[in-house]
């Protein structure tokens, strides 16, 4: 396969009558081990689809930074040749062509790079292991969108490829590029230090801009990869074409500065080349963008576009960042002395004979457009260009050589060697340029960090001031930047206002970073600048709205000493002593026949249960405990339970007396005298049996409620099961029904005393008030649940009080006169004295 060579598009301003010839073979140079050289020197002018000769090459202009970097790969291999201890006794030769930008003008050379050694053909082979290129390794070319086609070209031959430019993340991919290698940090960390200078400044609304080209969007992706995780928002994102003479470029320049201007941010940031970024400012400037901060990188932070735009400094603040890199001693001196040579007749001579030396084959277009190049023509950028990537790739690949042939200090040996063979040593060896030391990392790259630049303005002209400095983390020399605010401080660039301490943000809209600020509600605390929502209090906590902290919470329970327990307790103190009252009354008139009729020695133990019920209150006062929860349920049921049960013998008898006259005498043994007390122990152990099932089912628990209330932590008694609770207090309820069946149909003849009345209401009683206990019991979760049970209790004893026994006691004490047996006894009973 033969392939068609290209000329190299230069001329260093030899007489008029030099041929292009002339300079051209100064970027040829046969040697032991050849190094291919590809830079960007022009742009063609010609539509590649269009042509009938892709080949020919028309460079419309000079692009001085080709020439310097072809200039600094010359002057580095010119150092190498010169020098006794890096491959001594060994002489590279370079072989350089012009890109023109171009991705097929970029492919002829690199073909050119894999022919056999000694020919233009590239063989066709299954095993490549012996296969000897034309070159040992390649030096660029510095943009990505050509190392993602010429990279995987040589990573099938496993010929080195050192870029001193392209920076696209893809080409980190070791895997799909093995070797590849660049001597310029990845995007990645251009982006981070990027996302790092806007969190300092507090910028969260911004827009960017990238070109349309593997750069700005390979760029951008990554910047908004990152920025979301910095509370970072992009207002705008748009792309700007890398080729300006596209048709609708200037629309499209248009277009993206109104969309930048419609969102009100502050900070542009900016992924373009020179070309692209100085247009796109132009235009900021022509439509009155207004001033921005400008956040660039080295693609364009030190070009001539402040030399070359008008009224630049309308722009606003420009800051960006450029590779920390180091001087190349002796350049400008080499670069000077060249341009001085070239003038010489010996120089041209020189290079026709370089030139007839050359295939004519490969060599066969001219360009006629790029010559009368003086020093003045590329001094002002010599002395801000960078120069030491393109002198680290090529030291990188003497030293990898240098160990790869087994140099000493004497000299190397004259042995084969593989492009292949020298990727071992470049992922590994460590080496040193002018003091400075270098090493491959993962992704094949050096990263030397970079320097923040800010375009300071000193009596009208431009200075490159150095600001901060990125290398893993950003500092930044605030006091050094004035931006172009009145007061010179850093401008706002948020869609949102700050929101206080203890108010969070409400985002509204589509924009994430647009919200308001809301404050927290109670028992939410506030815990960052940047927090969405609030976060909740602990359990044990609690926090006022618009809270930055929480409190510790206090436990709530019926107090002792606050005035509704207070009067409860009196209240209960009050029913505790009429039922002793009550008690000591019936004691004194024992043998009278009101008492009997009462019950007797049962009516004595009957308040003497009602007392105890009383004093049972005090279990619901004060700070709870699982033993005083378990207690509660327990001590009313068999309260309640010693009462009853002396009031089913009485409504039995006064049944039998009134519904069945001719069994009564039969029967009323069953249920008077001793076997009377039988019936209130067998209710006794039979309520005892069902305390134990209550134990077993689910007592009452000590429960924690952080809901109820917001401030405290409620401590209550909590029911476990509903059904050992309805089990527990069943039997009395099933007695309080028996005797009130008994007795609310029942008659006084004549002017007798009516004793089953007094039984009705007082069954009547506890069934109206244990209905509202249960309703309200089983929904409240208050304090006032134990207030509940306290006045059920109370309620059912004065009730029981009330109804049965006070009457009695108003008998006993103002109307003794009718404590007879005669008003006591129904005709139809025979008298019979009931003993205690």
């Amino acid at each position: 396969m033969k392939l068609p060579g290209l000329w190299l598009c230069l001329s260093f301003g030899c007489a008029a009558s030099l041929s292009p010839s002339c300079l051209s073979a100064q970027f040829q140079r046969p040697g032991d081990f050849i190094l291919g050289g590809l830079f960007p020197f022009g742009r063609d002018t010609v539509n590649l689809t269009t042509r009938s000769q892709p080949t020919l090459l028309l460079c419309e202009r000079l692009f001085t930074d080709g020439l310097i970097w072809a200039l600094g790969m010359r002057f580095a291999i010119d150092e190498i040749n010169n020098s006794s201890s890096l491959l001594p006794g060994i002489t590279l030769g370079y072989d350089m062509y012009d890109t023109c930008f171009e991705a097929l003008v970029a492919l002829q050379p690199s073909l050119l790079f894999l022919a056999r050694n000694g020919t233009t053909g590239i063989g066709v082979l299954c095993n490549y292991t012996e296969y000897q290129p034309r070159v040992t390794a390649v030096i660029g070319p510095p943009q990505s969108s050509l190392c993602l086609l010429t990279a995987k070209l040589f990573s099938s031959f496993l010929i080195p490829q050192v870029s001193f430019g392209a920076s696209s993340e893809t080409l980190s991919n070791t895997e799909l590029y093995p070797s590849f290698y660049r001597t310029v940090p990845s995007d990645k960390n251009l982006v981070e230090a990027v996302v790092l200078l806007l969190s300092q400044f507090g910028w969260n609304w911004v827009a960017t801009v990238g070109t349309d080209d593997e750069y700005g969007r390979g760029a951008q992706a990554l910047f908004l990869s990152m920025v979301g995780n910095d509370n970072i928002c992009i207002a705008f994102e748009g792309l700007i074409p890398a080729d300006l003479a596209e048709p609708g470029a200037q629309k499209q320049l248009e277009d993206t500065v109104r969309f930048i201007n419609s969102t009100k941010v502050n900070v542009v940031v900016l992924f373009a080349f020179k070309l692209p970024a100085k247009a796109l400012l132009e235009h900021s400037i022509r439509m009155g963008l207004g001033k921005k901060v400008w956040i660039g990188t080295e693609a364009w932070m030190q070009s001539d576009i402040a030399a070359s735009t008008p009224n630049i400094q309308s722009i606003g603040t420009v800051l960006g960042f450029v590779m920390r890199t180091g001087t190349v001693p002796g350049f400008q001196e080499y670069v000077a002395e060249l341009f001085s040579s070239v003038q010489q007749e010996e120089f041209c001579r020189r290079s026709r004979e370089l030139s007839g030396l050359r295939n004519a084959q490969v060599l066969d277009t001219h360009c006629q457009q790029c010559d009368h190049v003086t020093l003045g023509d590329i001094w002002p950028v010599l002395r801000v260009a960078t120069v030491q990537p393109v002198h680290v790739a090529v030291y990188s690949v003497a030293h990898a050589l240098h160990r790869a042939l087994g140099c000493t200090s004497k000299g190397c040996p004259k042995t084969p060697i593989r492009s292949w063979q020298l990727l071992h040593f470049m992922n590994t060896l460590r080496f040193e340029v002018n003091g400075q030391s270098f090493r491959f990392d993962q992704s094949h790259s050096t990263n030397t960090g970079y320097k923040l630049i800010f375009w300071a303005w000193r009596d009208g002209s431009l200075i490159y001031q150095p600001v901060g400095e990125y290398n893993q983390s950003l500092y930044i020399h605030k006091s050094q930047i004035q931006f172009h605010t009145e007061d010179q401080k850093e401008p706002a660039s948020e869609c949102f206002r700050r929101c206080q301490p203890g108010q969070f943000r409400r985002i509204k809209g589509f924009n994430l970073c647009c919200y308001d600020c809301t404050d927290c509600p109670e028992n939410t605390f506030w815990s960052s600048t940047d927090s969405t929502s609030c976060s909740p209090c602990p359990q044990q906590q609690w926090a006022p709205a618009r809270s930055t902290r929480c409190h510790p919470r206090t436990d709530r329970f019926l107090f002792w000493d606050e005035p509704l327990a207070v009067a409860l307790v009196t209240l209960m103190a009050l029913s505790t002593v009429l039922s002793c009252g009550t008690a000591l009354l019936f004691l004194q008139h024992l043998q009278s026949p009101l008492v009997q009729v009462a019950g007797g020695g049962r009516s004595l133990f009957a308040l003497l249960s009602l007392a105890l019920l009383s004093l049972s209150c005090c279990l619901y006062v004060g700070r709870p405990s699982h033993g005083l929860c378990t207690l509660q349920q327990l001590s009313c049921a068999l309260g309640l339970n010693g009462c009853f049960s002396t009031l089913v013998p009485k409504a039995l008898e006064v049944t039998l007396v009134t519904e069945f006259p001719g069994r009564a005498r039969r029967l009323l043994r069953w249920v008077t005298h001793g076997r009377a007390w039988l019936a209130v122990a067998a209710s006794l152990l039979t309520q005892a049996s069902l305390c134990l099932c209550h134990l077993r089912l689910g007592p009452d628990v000590l429960l924690a409620d952080h809901q109820s209330l917001p401030r405290e932590v409620l401590l209550v008694c909590g029911t476990q099961s509903w059904a050992a609770f309805a089990l527990l207090h069943g039997l009395n309820s099933c007695q309080a029904l028996a005797c009130f069946l008994c007795t609310f149909m029942v008659q006084a003849p004549g002017r007798s005393y009516n004793v089953a009345r007094g039984i009705t209401f007082a069954t009547l009683i506890y069934f109206v008030v244990w209905i509202f206990f249960v309703v309200v019991f089983a929904t409240l979760r208050m304090v006032l649940r134990a207030v509940a049970q306290i006045c059920t209790i109370l309620a059912t004893t004065l009730g029981i009080l009330g109804s049965y026994f006070v009457p009695k006691c108003y008998i006993l004490v103002f109307r003794p006169e009718l404590n007879t047996r005669d008003y006591f006894q129904s005709p139809e009973e025979e008298p019979q004295e009931d003993s205690v």
